[in-house]
């Protein structure tokens, strides 16, 4: 027999004009994290009391989450005692509700009772296996037999309620028939709606009806159809809260997710970046932050991304990958040439148009959204000429004209070849400095003198300066129409004076009284070959004539180069 052989296909459920398809999400679930008791239940060491109560103030504080389950107190002294301190110990919002989770166990169920005296708001949620595999293997029984035990439980439940309610207790229920998805549809609305009556559900106290994809075993929208089809069954649906509790065994946990709440799910379960037994629980940032692009209130707060990575890593032990949506360390970067030109352009294009709709390519959510600095660009052997050109710009100042991109580009380049690992922003800076700011040769300002002034109604520049070649100090001097144009007809009868003036480009670099003008100069040779220069200096003139020198250099070394190739 091959491996994939003794595996059984999913069945999918039958269904007759389903609507799901048609459906849009428009507003944001009910959320529930389930971080502190099936995310620390799947981690290699579970969290301690310290870090639970960091987790949790983080979760309800800061994220905002109103719903969160705490733990499985009637199975476990450490959550027995976190729930305790939740409880005991003030750190629970009038606002949020806390949810413990037991099984549809006699014993535990009452221990379960013990640990919530005292709160407010408690969703005690419950739950025994449904599915066929878990009746075959596990239980070695029937649908009736699965039935019981569930009924039993919320008998049970609903009679120890009673005085916990009078007593003042906000207490609701919750009921998953775990592995629902593999569970048949008709069994698990037979079975649901004997829970929802003996809990005496009605439409206005409504029971959550949790539908766990405890293991993924099928197509996301052959979830749909289950869920489209167990609600059209399901007697008296007003009085259900559907909840969704997706897991990630085929990589998608978002989908069904998504999808099942267009089928009709209200609330959602979920932990953060995913965690979670085996492949883990859905993610609950990617869930809501999903939503967040498409315009919908997600109610939730992430604009704090980088405190709450560093909280969940301290408390869990568990790295977040640098490719998990919207957390991961590149999620916002970009080493393709044509996604950094177009990055680059998405941003130009919304100064430009001031528009107030976030309107860049490749990057679906704008990282500051989440509090993160914008660093988009990252500079490897894949990058291209305008990759380099961004970081100099948006992390150093230096916006360079378009046309000195590939040039520049070029430079980078050879060294990401050499190198073989992408280039830090530090890296980058180290390149230009050594290309353009500390050229230092042949040509060398030793002085100048630049005045200004208007002949008959005409503005004249005159310059005067002496510069250095090698051992010799000579003196040049020129008339104008500006400084640049001054500074070429000095030198013109100077062997330096071979090169053609074709453009330029200038700003501060700094803002404030203190600030250095860059400017930026475009050369041609006399073969018709470009070459550029960059001169700074508090005076912008000064830094245009600089920017001649450093490219007149710049073009007689790269032709000294050329030279000795050609040897």
């Amino acid at each position: 027999m091959n491996g994939f052989e003794k595996y059984i296909p999913f069945v999918p459920q039958p269904i007759e004009n389903r609507t799901w398809p048609d459906n849009v999400i428009t507003h944001a679930p009910i959320w529930c994290s389930v971080d502190l008791r099936d995310g620390n239940q799947a981690l290699i060491d579970p969290m301690n009391m310290e870090e639970k109560l960091s987790m949790f103030h983080m979760l309800v504080d800061e994220i905002g989450v109103k719903e969160i389950e705490i733990g499985f107190p009637s199975a476990s002294d450490t959550d027995y005692e976190i729930c305790r301190e939740l409880i005991e110990g003030g750190h629970i919002p009038d606002d949020v509700t806390i949810q413990v989770l037991v099984q549809a166990r006699p014993h535990l169920i009452k221990k379960t009772f013990e640990a919530i005296r005292g709160a407010k708001h408690v969703i005690l949620h419950f739950y025994n296996s449904t599915s066929t595999l878990q009746r075959e293997v596990v239980f070695r029984t029937d649908v009736e037999g699965v039935k019981k035990i569930a009924t039993d439980a919320a008998d049970l439940i609903y009679e120890m309620a009673g005085p916990v309610i009078e007593a003042g207790m906000d207490l609701r229920y919750e009921y998953s028939p775990e592995s629902f998805m593999g569970t048949e549809m008709d069994a698990a609305v037979d079975i649901c709606a004997a829970v929802l009556d003996c809990l005496h559900a009605d439409a206005d106290r409504r029971v959550i009806l949790n539908l766990p994809t405890t293991v993924e075993n099928c197509l996301p929208n052959q979830f749909a159809d289950e869920l489209e089809y167990f609600l059209r069954k399901l007697p008296g649906r007003e009085r259900a809260i559907i909840s969704l509790h997706p897991h990630n065994d085929r990589g998608t946990g978002v989908a069904t997710t998504e999808i099942g709440l267009l089928a009709g799910a209200e609330r959602v379960e979920a932990c953060l970046f995913g965690n979670g037994e085996r492949t883990g629980n859905v993610d609950l940032i990617t869930v809501a932050l999903n939503m967040h692009v498409q315009g919908i209130d997600s109610h939730l707060d992430f604009s704090h991304m980088d405190r709450i990575i560093q909280l969940y890593e301290r408390c869990t032990k568990m790295k977040v990958p640098e490719r998990q949506p919207y957390g991961g360390d590149l999620v916002f970067t970009a080493f393709s040439g044509s996604h950094q030109d177009a990055i680059n352009k998405g941003f130009n294009y919304m100064e430009e148009t001031h528009t107030h709709k976030w309107m860049v390519p490749y990057l679906p959510i704008d990282p500051t959204d989440l509090g993160r600095a914008y660093e988009p660009v990252r500079i490897n052997s894949q990058s291209g000429k305008g990759g380099a050109a961004f970081i100099m710009n948006h992390k150093f100042g230096f916006d360079m004209p378009k046309a000195m991109h590939p040039e520049f580009g070029e430079i980078v380049q050879r060294e990401s070849d050499k190198e073989g690992v992408e280039l830090k922003p530090e890296i980058l800076y180290r390149l230009f400095e050594e290309e353009y700011l500390k050229v230092d040769g042949p040509y060398r300002l030793i002085s100048d003198h630049l005045t200004s002034n208007v002949e008959n109604g005409v503005a004249v520049s005159h310059f005067y300066g002496k510069i250095r070649h090698k051992d010799t100090v000579f003196e040049v001097n020129g008339d104008g129409n500006g400084p640049i144009d001054a500074f070429f007809n000095a030198i013109r009868h100077e062997r330096m004076n071979r090169y053609h003036f074709i453009d330029y480009k200038e700003h501060a670099i700094s803002r404030g009284s203190d600030s250095t003008a860059v400017a930026y100069i475009h050369l041609q040779t006399a073969d018709g070959k470009d070459v550029f220069g960059v001169g700074m200096d508090p005076n912008i003139s000064v830094a245009s004539i600089k920017g001649i020198i450093c490219a007149i250099n710049r073009g007689k070394r790269l032709e000294s180069m050329r030279k000795h190739e050609g040897q």
